[in-house]
C-alpha cells in the first residue's frame, strides 16, 4: 500500500494596511487605479460610471448644505477598519476636525456614516463590506441601490451584525441617527425611476 504525503495548504499573505501605503509610495499600485485593500487582499474595484457619479454627487451635495460645520463629508477616500482593511466608501460623514485628518487619517471610531453607492455592486456591498462595517463598529451605513431607487439602512452594530435596518423608498423621510434633529425627504436623494 503506497502512503500518500499530506502536504501543509497553500497558505494566503495578508497585507497590512502599512504595506499598502508602502506599494503606492513607491509606485506599484497608481493613483489611477480603483483598488481597496479588504483582510489584507488588495481588490480591484470597478469603474465609476456616471449614474453611479451623479448620486454621490447628488447625496454629497445635500450632506454638505444640510450639516456644513457639523461635520466633514469625506468623499471616495480611505478609512482604515482595522491593521488589513482600509476601504473607500463612496461617502462617509466625520466628526468636523480643524487638520482635517492629516496628522491620523480617519479611521472607522471617527465615522458617523457609511454610504456606499450600489448600481453594479451590491451584492458585493451587501455580503461584503456591510459585515466588515459592522465588525470595525461603524454605527450606520446606508447602501443606495441606484437600481431599485431606494436606500438600505443599517444601525446599530453587534458582534459583526447590524441589529436594525429599514428601506427608505422616495418620499419616506430620513435621518442620519447622530443628527437625528436633521431628517428630508428622500426624494432629495434619490433620482426619479
Amino acid at each position: 500500500m503506497t502512503q500518500v504525503k499530506v502536504l501543509n495548504p497553500i497558505k494566503h499573505r495578508q497585507l497590512t494596511v502599512d504595506e499598502y501605503h508602502r506599494m503606492g509610495e513607491v509606485g506599484i499600485l497608481h493613483p489611477e487605479e480603483r483598488v481597496e485593500l479588504l483582510d489584507g487582499e488588495i481588490l480591484q474595484m470597478s469603474p465609476i460610471g456616471r449614474r453611479h457619479a451623479a448620486y454621490v454627487d447628488r447625496i454629497s451635495n445635500w450632506l454638505m448644505r444640510e450639516f456644513g460645520t457639523r461635520s466633514i463629508v469625506h468623499i471616495q477616500n480611505p478609512v482604515v477598519l482595522n491593521d488589513y482593511s482600509e476601504p473607500q466608501p463612496d461617502i462617509v460623514l466625520l466628526p468636523p476636525r480643524e487638520d482635517f485628518y492629516i496628522e491620523t487619517g480617519v479611521s472607522a471610531s471617527d465615522v458617523y456614516l457609511v454610504i456606499e453607492v450600489s448600481d453594479t455592486t451590491l451584492e458585493f456591498d451587501v455580503t461584503e463590506k456591510l459585515p466588515r462595517y459592522a465588525l470595525a463598529e461603524i454605527p450606520e451605513v446606508w447602501i443606495v441601490d441606484a437600481n431599485a431607487n431606494q436606500i438600505e439602512v443599517y444601525r446599530n452594530p453587534v458582534e459583526g451584525k447590524y441589529q436594525s435596518s429599514q428601506i427608505v423608498k422616495r418620499g419616506d423621510r430620513i435621518a442620519v441617527s447622530a443628527f437625528p434633529d436633521i431628517a428630508l425627504d428622500s426624494s432629495l436623494l434619490l433620482f426619479d425611476s
